[in-house]
């Protein structure tokens, strides 16, 4: 039997009927985007069509930076988790402008910022022109959001939209900072490890004198760019597995302590490697390009802990049994 085809007409937000054409056959049902939905993505595309040669220069830079590689995949999950999430998503649209003015008029003065830096070849960096360039497209894709779809679905959709923050590529100022502290950090973590270990040495600030080499903790052992990473991911794994708050924030705040112990423990391991091997480990590809070995090995705690806090939540979740009946009468001269 071909499957039945239904039209039907429903009242927009407008009052103007919209067409919603459904194909039934067994549980499969075909509905096409609202109007509404598909002018934003058109402003999407008009959008970035109007900012084609920023975007293009923040592709080319994040694809060579060692910190900001992972911009390349924020819009595309940024796009899957509304996909995912599409029949959660409130199918009424409504123009909110007001909600609109802010992300409108913040995007704009970051954009009279950047055009102004790169106009005078500024006092801020090539990374900082693009960092203004990309939170003024974000801000301005927020704008279109609320004025072609309203506050109701910018509320559903609050975390997709807001994940496209880690578009923009962190300002200079900030990625020193964090790096000077991942750094710190990290050193007090292979003091404590050195320790545990019994290994000798002898600290100064961020130097270890240990037996045959001294070991410097520089900046590019901070970690910092697996720490983001693995903080994206903790961010992703709890919105998408995790629905109490508790146990969402439970799950992104242990990412600071375990990227900590994750670069103590490998600073720890070049430097046994270089009292018990050598110095020339210190040249190894462990040490030049150890990183994603030891960021695959923090993913392990990572989703233990997640997987504990899903196994508590859905506990939670379990509805109680019922007891009805004749198994209700015998319960209680059971207990006797």
């Amino acid at each position: 039997m071909e499957p039945l085809i239904e039209q039907n007409k429903i009242l927009g937000e407008s009052g103007k009927p919209v067409m919603v054409a459904s194909v039934e056959s067994g549980a499969n049902s075909l509905t096409w985007l609202p109007r509404r939905f598909l002018l934003f993505v058109l402003f999407i595309a008009a959008l970035t069509a109007a900012f084609a040669v920023p975007l293009r220069q923040l592709v080319r830079h994040a694809a060579h930076s060692n910190l900001h590689s992972y911009i390349l995949l924020v819009p595309f999950v940024s796009a899957y988790l509304v996909y995912v999430h599409w029949r959660q998503l409130p199918r009424r649209y409504s123009a909110a402008p007001g909600w609109a003015l802010f992300p409108a008029a913040l995007g704009l003065v970051n954009l009279a910022l950047a055009w102004r830096s790169g106009l005078l070849k500024g006092p801020i960096s090539y990374n900082d022109h693009l960092s203004l360039l990309a939170l003024a497209f974000v801000c301005f894709i927020g704008a279109g959001a609320f004025l072609f779809l309203g506050s109701k679905w910018m509320r559903a959709a609050a975390f997709p939209i807001a994940f496209l923050i880690f578009f923009v590529p962190l300002p200079d100022a900030a990625a020193d900072y964090l790096e000077n502290a991942s750094k710190l950090a990290s050193t007090e973590a292979a003091n404590a490890l050195f320790a545990l270990t019994g290994t000798p040495v002898l600290r100064e600030g961020t130097v270890f004198q240990l037996p045959g080499i001294v070991v410097e903790v520089a900046k590019e052992c901070s970690g910092i760019r697996s720490s983001l990473v693995l903080f994206i991911t903790s961010l992703l794994a709890s919105y998408l597995f995790l629905r109490s708050p508790w146990r969402r924030a439970a799950l992104v705040a242990a990412v600071i302590p375990l990227g900590i112990i994750r670069n103590g423990f490998r600073i720890l391991t070049i430097a046994l490697l270089c009292v018990h091997f050598g110095p020339h480990m210190i040249n190894t590809p462990i040490h030049r390009r150890g990183g994603p070995i030891f960021f695959v090995a923090s993913l392990v705690p990572l989703f233990l802990l997640l997987w504990w806090l899903r196994r508590g939540e859905v506990r939670d979740h379990v509805p109680q049994k019922i007891v009805s009946g004749p198994a209700a009468e015998k319960a209680p001269a059971e207990l006797q």
